[in-house]
């Protein structure tokens, strides 16, 4: 008798929060500048602007200068697009622990689910040398869109041909649209610094939250010494090099100028990186917005 599947884990949910009150048209979740119904006050207004004589403020409209009839007004809570921009390229392959697209997946599936359940729409675009029309989803409010696309990044192996770039992750500006959006900037960022610097500053009109998929694997050999063999994911040349102490140690110190160099650069646009080494945790995501 066959054993019966197992069922699939549960979608772990993640909280995040905009710092700048959103611009969105749809209520939600999110702090706001927009509507005179909510309940966030923020100002006062003429009653001809604001006509709601429920809300009329006799000592705010005796105080004015030209004896208007004055109003409270309160900011209604707005939603906001939030969308994964991925880099797709060969890199983004690589496993150790576990295969960062995996890692990825997992990210997609919390993410796509945490914005519904917040009342956000949820977009993906994913980039290796172009746009990837296979990895496009338009910003939507649907339930459970996260998921399919979760299981295509699980089953999808990088274009060996494409992934030798990343390209295109300065082109996924033009599907964003004109409203600011959360976006989060998925990579590896094994690329070049000035790649990077001209993706974000191609993103510079939303919110952007860089998050870095590493892995341990990747730094380090668990042999002491013995011949090893390099590979760049990025170009699949190889190498062969004695793997000893001295080099282990110039291999750890070129990992932690990397992270330093990463943290500088983003520092320089005043953002605040995610850092995922291993495997995807939704408590930690949410502690990065606390």
């Amino acid at each position: 008798m066959a054993a019966p599947d197992k069922p699939p884990a549960p979608i772990r949910e993640l909280h995040y929060r905009v710092d700048a009150p959103v611009l969105g048209h749809f209520p939600g979740h999110h702090r706001s500048r927009r509507g005179d119904s909510g309940f966030e006050f923020r100002g006062h207004a003429s009653l001809l602007d604001a006509p709601d004589p429920r809300r009329l403020d006799l000592h705010a409209s005796l105080r004015d200068p030209f004896g208007n009839w004055m109003v409270r007004v309160y900011s209604q809570r707005k939603s906001i697009p939030v969308v994964v921009i991925a880099d797709l390229s060969a890199s983004m392959g690589f496993e150790g622990a576990r295969r960062k697209l995996d890692v990825l997946a997992d990210f997609v599936d919390s993410l796509a689910w945490s914005a519904w359940r917040t009342g956000d729409s949820f977009g993906f675009i994913g980039c290796d040398a172009e746009v990837r029309a296979d990895f496009l989803q338009p910003a939507t409010r649907a339930r459970g869109v996260g998921s399919p696309l979760a299981q295509r990044l699980r089953e999808w192996q990088p274009d060996e041909r494409q992934g030798r770039s990343a390209q295109g992750l300065l082109a996924a500006q033009r599907y964003l649209g004109r409203q600011r959006a959360l976006v989060f900037l998925v990579s590896d960022f094994h690329l070049p610094p000035r790649l990077i610097s001209d993706v974000l500053g191609s993103l510079a009109h939303h919110d952007v939250v860089p998050v870095v998929l590493w892995d341990p694997a990747e730094f380090g050999l668990s042999a002491p010494r013995g011949l090893a063999q390099v590979v760049d994911p990025e170009t699949g040349r190889q190498r062969l090099v004695w793997w000893r102490p001295a080099l282990r140690t110039r291999w750890q110190q070129h990992h932690q100028a990397r992270h330093d160099a990463l943290q500088q650069l983003f520092r320089a646009r005043r953002l605040k990186p995610l850092f995922i080494e291993g495997g995807f945790d939704a408590e930690a995501v949410t502690r990065h917005f606390t």
